[in-house]
């Protein structure tokens, strides 16, 4: 079976809310691993107080000079690497952060990494995704489309057609209403089911 090739910057050069849609069914492919993109939320760079640009000026920076699709990677709690996308260009720039992913390549080493047995909580929440995956502070800024993109990373289509949900973001205090999570509908992996996320 032909594997489908990598997305192009170009998929990232739309407004934040339709890539954090559409990046739904998307295999993350990640050096030896991956896994189907199964919750996303989208963050703008103007007007969302939830979105780091808001209060951090190297975040402005990155949106700035970094080029669709690049890996914005920060560290959560002191303990947890986040995985976030850049997206610029179109209607409304803006960073989608990957929450969830169904395990497919590298189950074993996701496992070892996690020190856990369940495939269902291997990644089913961010912090849990960037530790199954390895990825680290020193990821910040990798290209993921286009020149630069590492062979082993990347987005590709994976002939996974979920119906997408929408819903609130989780564990914010700010722009807490705004209906900018995407889920995979009725999916195992997520982090929070559907209509679960309590408001602060």
């Amino acid at each position: 079976m032909k594997t489908a090739p990598f997305l192009k910057p170009g998929f990232f050069e739309r407004d934040v809310l339709s890539v954090a849609h559409d990046l739904i069914g998307v295999e993350l492919v990640w050096r030896g691993c991956s896994g189907i993109i199964v919750e996303t939320e989208a963050y703008a760079a103007e007007d969302d107080e939830a979105c780091h640009t808001f209060s951090r000026p190297g975040a402005r920076e990155f949106v700035r000079l970094m080029p669709p699709g690049a890996a914005y990677v920060y560290l959560n709690y002191g303990m947890y690497w986040l995985f976030n996308l850049l997206v610029k260009g179109g209607g409304r720039d803006g960073l989608v952060l990957v929450r969830a992913l169904e395990p497919r390549l590298g189950v074993e080493q996701m496992m070892q990494r996690r020190n856990k047995k369940c495939v269902h909580d291997l990644c089913s929440g961010p912090g849990k995704t960037g530790m199954a995956l390895g990825v680290t502070g020193g990821h910040h800024g990798t290209r993921m489309a286009g020149r630069g993109r590492p062979e082993d990373c990347g987005l590709r289509p994976s002939g996974m057609r979920p119906v997408v949900v929408t819903d609130i973001r989780v564990g914010i205090s700010r722009a807490v209403d705004r209906p900018w999570r995407f889920l995979a509908a009725n999916h195992p992996h997520v982090s929070v089911p559907h209509g679960r996320v309590r408001l602060p």
